[in-house]
């Protein structure tokens, strides 16, 4: 099935740090371009967009330049950047208009492992009010329990385009049916996002969130289920979140995985979910 892969990560640790990932061993490594070529064989996905890695601090605007320059190469075919950029600070809008270029499409903040009131300041939300300005959406990386920390800031911001990442990192682990608490607190927090018009979900990720068990088609569905309830397929993109994915199986299987789910879906909505969301929702 084609595809535009949403969640691309690249590592290199021989240019930047990455401190996150000493908790890894997995992730310790360099994961280039040709890595990333070589684990998405037989994936068929045509076109990437990188996301910013939490590079350490004082090196984000220099993984933005780096990865930039990877977008001006056609044969990379990564069509677009979102980097990583600090709306707590007052030098953000400068930050901004240092990486503005036709491969910058959005920002992101890793919110989940920062404290919750690092959101909720008055510079935060100034400088995310003007990504509306700038044309550029906003990756929302939060957790189960920070859904309706991901709703304030959504309903704040009206006219910024936001996409969740990761189907908002559900406790798939805690997840024993669909009668239990945990999966009701994050079913309630995905509803409530989906009737927020400027938000979409990245259908992306989650096998690292389960067991083995869960890890297959019957286990994923009722997520698939559920976004698709909540936002329809014209509001959910796809992604790998490779390297990351490695945790969890990998990207081919992934890959083999959201095929089976999505070719349950009509071909209309299949290749909006695969790629055409993914083009509106990014402005590819």
């Amino acid at each position: 099935m084609k595809k535009i892969d949403t969640h691309q990560h690249l590592l290199y640790p021989q240019s930047f740090a990455y401190s996150w990932t000493r908790d890894f061993p997995e992730l310790q490594d360099a994961f280039t371009l040709e890595d990333y070529r070589e684990a998405a064989k037989g994936c068929e996905i045509e076109r990437t967009i990188f996301v910013e890695v939490d590079v350490d601090s004082g090196q984000h605007v220099q993984e933005s330049i780096f990865l930039s320059e990877l977008f001006e190469e056609p044969s990379n075919k990564i069509a677009g950047v979102i980097a990583k950029c600090l709306p707590e600070t007052s030098g953000f809008i400068q930050e901004i208009e240092r990486i503005q270029n036709s491969a910058l499409k959005g920002i992101r903040r890793v919110l989940h492992t920062q404290p919750d009131e690092l959101s909720l300041s008055k510079t935060f939300r100034r400088n995310v009010a003007a990504l509306s300005k700038y044309d550029l959406s906003f990756d929302l990386c939060v957790t189960q329990k920070q859904l309706a920390l991901g709703l304030d800031l959504v309903r704040a911001w009206p006219e910024v385009r936001f996409i969740l990442d990761h189907c908002g990192v559900p406790n798939i682990t805690e997840h024993r049916s669909i009668e239990c608490e945990s999966w009701q607190q994050w079913q309630s927090g995905i509803q409530a996002l989906a009737e927020e018009p400027n938000v979409a979900c990245k259908f992306s990720g989650i096998t690292v969130y389960g067991t083995d068990e869960q890890r297959d088609v019957g286990g994923l569905r009722p997520y698939l289920t559920e976004i698709l309830e909540a936002f329809g397929s014209e509001r959910i993109v796809w992604g790998s979140d490779w390297p990351v994915c490695k945790l969890a199986n990998g990207l081919f299987y992934w890959s083999q995985i959201t095929d089976q789910l999505l070719g349950e879906l009509s071909t209309e909505e299949q290749d909006a979910i695969a790629f055409r969301n993914a083009e509106r929702t990014y402005k590819l």
